[in-house]
């Protein structure tokens, strides 16, 4: 009878969440509001939310076991989530600003205001649905680990990929109806459970490590260094992670998209402060626990499911908790997910092909509720036979942090253009799907550079060569000189947002 246990702990999460969001909710009158959550978040929502987000339930799983199998280099996660950090501190005041004075939801409608150019807004939206989608259905299909543990062998693993499935899915309902203000909510009660409470399961379980036989010191020696140049990665390989990790993370919908959610340049500032010492010391404690349980039996021949053997010394209601954690994590990052393709999808695909901006809340709903359809009959055709979805997911990693060049260098230099940011992100998708097809680990004789880094430099050649050798009008640097001299000006009030620079050219 343990796995009532296991299914009765995420049940009670489920309810948890639910009553929150019913106790909380708040009539959408318009699409923004729907889609930002009507920019209204302090410092400790705008954290959880964007720590709920950042960290997907695979942390426990994929990370915990990369650390697990290949040592420390598995802990590349934690200064790529510091440098990310620090990246939004600086992000803050230009996107807050422009965010409220010019209502924008979404990543690509901060772009097509950025080069006054729609084909830069729906190609960015387009590559930032493109590389995010295979990461929900690999959420959806990664409790099928989760709900075959909790169930203590009473269900098998294919059942439990639909239990998973199912899970989720039904989770997506309050998504829909809330939109991002109820993602912001319930990331505060998911957070605190996956990364308040899971670090307390860490720390406690480093402990009986170290107690019983699992410290440093039992620890292969090869695990405890870093890719050399005579590796097969390459000496560059932990570069390009640490790299394309920060860049590439803003890049994605759902995290910019928290951007928008916050209240005000200063919240978005604590946040990132804030959220830096959750990183450092769940990050770090969490790839010690992988690196340390390496040596406890079961562990090298499954890797991925080292949280669970490690949590399995406590009993079924450890093992419950350990779990609770993983689902609680996988929800944040999947509804977020969903949601922000949804409203992409709405505002800068279907508002673009109409012609005009829209307002109406029940768009965004619609779009929400066909890509969770769609990406649940995808989960549950594929269930089971996910190596080719691992292969296309990564290859959207390396392929998501093309648009870094039009968003980044678009936010902080005024001389890219709407030319450059097309090309860049065309030259660049494509060349990180070829290069992440031909070569998964890192591409030869370039010293462990991966195929996301190489594209990346490709993309940023195009962008600048294009930004001086095709240069914006004069009228278009005008703009541009106005859009940026709007930061010192003050914001206007909720309602009277300025719509001037979004009428765009095709």
């Amino acid at each position: 009878m343990n796995w009532l246990i296991g299914y009765g702990g995420v049940a009670a999460l489920f309810v948890l969440i639910v009553v929150v969001l019913e106790r909380t909710k708040v009539k959408h009158a318009n699409f923004s509001e729907y889609a930002t959550g009507g920019r209204s978040f302090g410092s400790f929502f705008s954290t959880m939310a964007f720590v709920n987000t950042w960290l997907p339930g695979t942390v426990f799983i994929s990370f915990a076991g990369y650390a697990a199998a290949g040592g420390v280099i598995g802990f590349y996660l934690v200064p790529y989530s510091l440098l990310a950090v620090v990246l939004m501190f600086f992000l803050a005041k230009p996107v807050h600003v422009w965010g409220k004075r010019f209502d924008l939801r979404t990543q690509a409608d901060l772009i097509g205001l950025r080069y006054n150019s729609k084909s830069t807004r729906v190609v960015a939206a387009i590559v930032g649905i493109l590389a995010s989608f295979p990461w929900i259905i690999l959420g959806m299909q990664s409790l099928t680990l989760v709900f075959a543990e909790l169930s203590f062998g009473a269900v098998s693993a294919s059942a439990a990929a639909f239990i998973g499935i199912a899970v989720l899915v039904l989770r997506q309902v309050w998504t829909v109806r809330f939109g991002a203000r109820g993602l912001v909510i319930s990331d505060m009660v998911q957070g605190l459970v996956a990364y308040g409470l899971g670090t307390l399961v860490i720390l406690g379980l480093l402990v009986w490590m170290v107690g019983h036989g699992h410290g440093l010191d039992s620890v292969d020696p090869a695990l405890l260094v870093l890719p050399g140049p005579d590796s097969a990665a390459g000496p560059l390989y932990f570069f390009s992670l640490v790299l394309t990790g920060a860049l590439g993370g803003w890049c994605w919908p759902d995290i910019f998209v928290r951007l928008f959610t916050t209240k005000s340049t200063s919240a978005i500032k604590k946040a990132a402060v804030t959220a830096a010492p959750i990183f450092l010391v769940f990050g770090s404690a969490l790839m010690l626990l992988g690196l340390l349980a390496s040596s406890m039996p079961g562990v090298a021949e499954a890797s991925d499911t080292v949280w669970f053997i490690a949590a399995s010394v406590g009993g079924p209601l450890l093992l419950t908790v350990a779990g609770v954690c993983v689902v609680a994590a996988t929800m944040g990052n999947v509804g977020a997910n969903l949601q922000a393709l949804g409203a992409q999808t709405a505002n800068d695909i279907v508002g673009v092909a109409k012609g005009e901006r829209v307002n109406d809340a029940r768009v965004g709903k619609i779009a929400v509720g066909v890509l969770t359809l769609i990406a649940a009959v995808v989960a549950v055709a594929t269930a089971g036979t996910t190596s080719g979805l691992v292969s296309l997911a990564m290859m959207s990693y390396q392929g998501v942090v093309q648009l870094a060049p039009a968003l980044l260098l678009g936010i902080f230099w005024r001389r890219g253009t709407a030319v450059g940011a097309v090309a860049g992100m065309v030259v660049g998708f494509v060349g990180a799907a070829v290069l992440q097809y031909l070569y998964p680990l890192s591409v030869p004789g370039l010293g462990g550079l991966t195929s996301g880094v190489v594209a990346l430099a490709a993309n940023v050649l195009v962008y600048v060569a294009c930004a001086y050798l095709l240069p914006s009008s004069r009228a278009e640097r005008e703009r541009v000189d106005a859009l940026f001299n709007t930061l010192n000006e003050p914001i206007p009030a909720a309602g009277e947002a300025s719509a001037t620079h979004l009428e765009v050219k095709a």
